[in-house]
């Protein structure tokens, strides 16, 4: 049976994955107040505890690689998802236009895409917060838990 790292460590790792959480809290944040920005905040706070932490216990290491291939991975996964909503609106809102319709019919149209793609973002966060939280408790209690749909760039 293997040993369980010790409680520091074990910490350490469950931030690496706890503190991705809070990237995406302060990019909803800065979205919210109305800048524009999409920076994949999520990435770089299990990245700085990674780095700095990797070289004390191979438990961080390893989780600290499993919760960037995930938050790397999501973030390319939501990049796929707006580029086709971009183009789903641009195109929805180029054929209201070229078939004359009226202004409500192309609003009625934005409004519906809207709120689609806002019920996407709303089940990934919660989707996301209950996959991280997972993975955290089980990186505390010294078990590993591979994230699904979870592309390996760090091996």
């Amino acid at each position: 049976m293997k040993e369980k790292p010790k409680q520091q460590m074990r910490i350490w790792a469950m931030l690496c994955h706890f503190s991705a959480l809070v990237g995406w809290i302060l990019l909803c944040f800065l979205v919210f107040l109305g800048i524009p920005l999409y920076l994949p905040l999520n990435i770089l706070p299990p990245f700085i505890i990674w780095r700095f932490k990797k070289a004390q216990h191979p438990w961080i290491d390893l989780q600290g690689k499993e919760s960037l291939n995930f938050q790397i991975s999501l973030t390319f996964y939501t990049f796929i998802v707006l580029t086709i909503s971009l183009i789903l609106v641009l195109t929805s809102f180029s054929l209201a236009v070229t078939t004359n319709g009226s202004i409500n019919e192309i609003k009625n149209t934005l409004d519906n895409i809207l709120i689609i793609l806002m019920s996407l973002i709303l089940f990934k966060l919660v989707l996301q917060s209950f996959v991280v939280t997972f993975a955290a408790i089980k990186a505390y209690n010294g078990e590993h838990y591979r994230y699904p749909f979870t592309i390996r760039v760090l091996r």
